[in-house]
């Protein structure tokens, strides 16, 4: 959870503060999948658990299936394109404040979005 990078240090800093992700705490974030369902050639549905703190909740994920190709040394690459949803407060993430307009600074949705590429192994 230390490699946190929204590109604004003081927000970083605050993410890994007790009052978010606790990274001193809970230094890890864990996903544990349990099935992957073919919904079409190039398009899955992965379900698993996710960990955020000391919380776990079921999580559906998208992955849309990218292709295989052979890089220019040899190695057999697949990638994968990972998408989906969860609710912040879900996980225990409570923290919030107020703005001068009387609206939220934080929203309860996050987006979870990893571009993900695996090599075959000789």
């Amino acid at each position: 959870m230390n490699s946190i990078n929204t590109n604004n240090v003081q927000r970083d800093g605050h993410l890994k503060s007790p009052d978010f992700f606790d990274t001193e705490k809970y230094p890890q974030l864990k996903f544990e999948s349990s099935e992957l369902e073919k919904k079409s050639d190039e398009e899955y549905a992965l379900h698993g658990h996710l960990t955020i703190r000391d919380v776990t909740k079921p999580v559906n994920l998208k992955v849309d299936f990218g292709g295989i190709a052979k890089d220019p040394y040899g190695n057999i690459k697949a990638g994968f394109t990972l998408e989906g949803k969860i609710n912040r407060k879900d996980f225990g993430l409570t923290w919030n404040a107020a703005t001068e307009a009387g609206g939220i600074m934080v929203g309860e949705d996050l987006k979870v979005h990893a571009e993900i590429q695996l090599v075959k192994q000789a």
